[in-house]
């Protein structure tokens, strides 16, 4: 795993377990590329206006999870208050984008796979927030 590797050759040691914080990385930018296909597809669909929502929703998950992944790799004087707070965005983040993909699952494969990113991801970043310091 690149990711725990890389996170592990920090000078200095993660105030969270690598094996938490590595996959919630992975999770976090895999669920951002999905999302951003999934809006791209949703622009590709006839009934485009009917996915407007969806869109820019996916895109907003996207930009949120991209962002998360980033604060997660920083790991010289991490402010746990701004991590926390990420991390709790982008769970929030996650979960409406998987709710609003949802409605469009049964008709759109790539909302299926959205959903199940989100929903991954949201699961991912409630364990590491689980695990943050006091």
């Amino acid at each position: 795993m690149k990711t725990e590797e890389m996170l592990g050759s920090h000078p200095r040691e993660s105030s969270v377990g690598l094996e938490v914080v590595a996959p919630c990385v992975e999770a976090c930018l895999e669920c951002a590329v999905i999302c951003t296909s999934c809006a791209d597809a949703c622009l590709g669909e006839e009934s485009v206006q009917g996915l407007t929502k969806c869109i820019r929703v996916d895109l907003d998950c996207a930009d949120i999870c991209q962002t998360t992944a980033r604060i997660l790799v920083r790991q010289t004087e991490t402010d746990q208050q701004i991590l926390r707070s990420q991390l709790q965005a982008c769970v929030v983040a996650c979960r409406v984008c998987a709710q609003e993909c949802e409605k469009h699952g049964e008709m759109h494969k790539h909302c299926r796979l959205c959903m199940s990113a989100c929903r991954n991801c949201e699961r991912i970043c409630q364990e590491l927030i689980s695990r943050l310091p006091s």
